[in-house]
């Protein structure tokens, strides 16, 4: 801790970290044990992290995320959506295809940004807002590919017809941001992906994740 920085919200954000880690909650013995701080600490704590509810106590004392942590979150995708529009038109223009930001939604994949391009006579209608299972399509699985370490030579993924009859996708996993899984894509109408668009799609991401840092 530096002097410019305060003890007691950095601890409230520990706390907040430590409860969104587990999915049975924490008491404030283990909340007291994580943080090496008292009980009477971590009770202050808590009814201040209660009062804004961003966290919630069970009957049984347990500690848990509350339904303020949400209402929070969804100002997240503007500020995501916003950062990111910049590469994303980039790679729209330059490889003639819809390109889109994807990031993960409890076991979905969401669209939170799309981009069209504006000089090619047809192109895929892609919308925000867009729901697929990660496990479909070029965005998903390059987040999953992602997440089990498993990405293909080049850190890209490319997929032909998952989720559009006649549509072929590539698209790269967001590096290096902690707490945000998602990916950069192109959707197009093609048999399969031109050879340069998976290197271009890894570059844009990689522009993305720089912007968002």
């Amino acid at each position: 801790m530096t002097a410019e920085t305060s003890q007691t919200l950095d601890r409230g954000l520990r706390v907040l970290k430590l409860l969104a880690d587990t999915d049975h909650g924490l008491t404030v013995t283990e909340l007291s044990n994580k943080l090496g701080v008292n009980r009477t600490v971590v009770y202050r704590l808590l009814a201040t992290l209660e009062q804004h509810a961003l966290i919630r106590r069970d009957l049984g004392g347990r500690a848990r995320v509350g339904l303020g942590v949400l209402r929070l979150g969804r100002q997240v995708h503007p500020l995501v959506r916003e950062a990111a529009l910049p590469a994303l038109r980039s790679l729209a223009e330059d490889i003639g295809a819809t390109a889109h930001l994807t990031l993960v939604d409890g076991a979905e994949a969401l669209a939170v940004a799309v981009v069209e391009p504006t000089w090619t006579d047809y192109h895929v209608a892609y919308r925000t807002g867009f729901r697929h299972p990660l496990d479909r399509g070029a965005a998903g699985r390059a987040i999953l590919a992602a997440r089990q370490g498993a990405l293909e030579d080049g850190g890209f993924t490319l997929t032909h017809g998952e989720l559009e009859a006649g549509a072929s996708g590539a698209a790269a996993p967001l590096v290096g941001i902690t707490g945000l899984e998602g990916s950069v894509g192109v959707v197009m109408l093609a048999d399969s992906v031109p050879e340069r668009v998976g290197p271009r799609v890894v570059d844009a991401a990689r522009e993305v994740a720089d912007a968002l840092r």
